[in-house]
């Protein structure tokens, strides 16, 4: 596991406080309240380990005891803690390996309040169980073979997901569509290298290796299929996260009514006066299936106070980090001559504001989208030129299949291991070097879904070439 407590801890739920005397292992039964914290019409209280049954017997009050429910069933009866009730509760046996963690899992759906949800589980506690750790039922349903790591990231994903397709992404990861195609590449990786192997052990069977450029085509149309999951990062971090956008410019321009008309409420105080936005502002909006972070900043201008001036520091950190930047000017004013438009490879969009005005001649010959956030002139124009640079490159809204950091940092690895063999194969180099290198890209795909297992090379040399009849 993944946890190294020792000795006296505290865990902490809320609402309870244990002590904790023993080192955590994987064979404990653990309980935890799986629904947020406050108030609500129903809590889910679960515990999960070979004892998850006897901690429910020592504290469930029926017709039936817990031991003799039929699986998946819903039982009605009382938690108790000696002859005190604390709770009437649906109870259910979920018995392995039929179960999310792949343990003997219990479920007790309680009363939402906050104190009542943390009594059942203090009484879970004192019969047997300890205080899972985070993440804890979702580790032991990967280390039980139900979910591979991808699966298991994917559980957080759906959690967070804030848009249609952030959510079916997580759902497609969650059914092992990614995981399917990750064990694609191994799967290969493994039978290319058990003929390298097959060629370096058994050279007395007469198992001879592809030809060179055999295999340099097999290694090619490998790393074609990581590279297609490469592609796939940053739309995956785009669903995850949302698009840093970054309205800026100088005081008075609007570009906190902006952020207002985008968001569709006023959350930013808008006043005639300079300088009353001293710091960033974010809040988020779906823009068609992607999640967009907008970001209001501190005008630019010369800082009238050391407020101000960390106001503008900070804008210029978000204009850094920006995935798109909204210049905003105000076009019924001359243009200032310090203005230039920072147009850089399509990362950002000049915004000409107060079209409702009349617009000074300056900017008559300056390309823009013009706006105005008094009668929302133009602001459809704009949404769907930000849309227009969100999707351009990669993104690609009918496709929700998207790799995180962790997979694309596996990924990368595996990818420069297979061009490290194909070089050696290029240039000649005895097939040793060649296995090693293909080796470590198997490794780094292994990690992607958890399953890093070289028994599975000498499966396939025997399996394909009979060695050792």
């Amino acid at each position: 596991m993944h946890f190294r407590a020792e000795g006296n801890t505290e865990q902490t739920q809320p609402g309870v406080t244990t002590r904790q005397t023993r080192v955590p292992t994987a064979g404990d039964t653990i309980a935890a309240i799986s629904t947020p914290p406050g108030e609500g019409a129903i809590s889910l209280v679960r515990i999960s380990g070979a004892s998850a049954v006897g901690v429910a017997d020592a504290i469930f009050h029926g017709k039936t005891r817990p031991s003799e429910f039929l699986q998946h069933v819903q039982h009605f009866g009382e938690i108790r803690e000696g002859t005190d009730l604390v709770d009437q509760v649906m109870m259910s046996v979920h018995r392995a390996p039929a179960s999310y963690t792949g343990e003997d899992l219990v479920e007790i759906t309680c009363h939402g309040g906050v104190l009542v949800t943390a009594r059942v589980l203090e009484c879970c506690l004192r019969a047997g169980s300890r205080a899972a750790h985070p993440g804890e039922f979702t580790e032991r349903a990967f280390l039980n073979g139900k979910v591979d790591l991808t699966q298991a990231e994917a559980v957080i994903d759906l959690i967070r997901a804030k848009t249609d397709l952030a959510l079916r992404s997580a759902n497609e990861q969650l059914e092992g569509r990614l995981g399917q195609r990750v064990r694609r590449i191994r799967d290969e990786l493994v039978s290319l290298l058990a003929h390298i192997e097959a060629s370096i052990d058994f050279p007395e069977e007469g198992i001879n290796p592809d030809d060179v450029e055999n295999l340099r085509a097999r290694l090619s149309a490998i790393s074609n299929q990581m590279s297609e999951l490469l592609k796939t990062a940053h739309q995956g971090r785009i669903l995850r996260e949302g698009v840093r956008v970054v309205i800026y410019g100088a005081t008075n321009a609007g570009k906190s009514s902006l952020l207002n008309r985008l968001l569709g409420h006023e959350r930013v105080i808008v006043s005639e006066s300079h300088g009353t936005t001293r710091d960033t502002i974010e809040e988020s909006v779906n823009l068609r299936g992607f999640p967009i972070r907008l970001i209001d900043t501190a005008g630019l201008r010369n800082a009238a106070d050391e407020i101000e001036l960390e106001g503008i520091t900070r804008t210029q950190k978000s204009l850094q980090q920006a995935d798109l930047r909204l210049h905003i000017v105000d076009r019924s004013e001359s243009k200032p001559s310090a203005f230039a438009a920072h147009v850089d490879s399509g990362k950002e969009l000049l915004v000409l504001n107060k079209s409702d005005l009349a617009e000074h001649h300056d900017w008559r010959a300056v390309p823009g989208l013009r706006i105005s956030c008094v009668t929302g002139e133009g602001l459809p124009e704009l949404e769907e030129s930000i849309f227009s640079e969100i999707v351009g490159g990669n993104l690609q809204p009918d496709h929700t299949l998207a790799i995180n950091t962790r997979h694309r940092e596996c990924l990368r690895r595996a990818l420069e291991s297979c061009e490290r063999a194909d070089q050696s194969l290029q240039q000649r180099v005895a097939l040793e070097y060649v296995a090693v290198d293909v080796k470590s890209a198997l490794q780094a795909v292994g990690e992607i879904i958890g399953s890093v297992d070289m028994e599975q090379v000498l499966d396939s040399v025997f399996g394909q070439f009979c060695i050792g009849k």
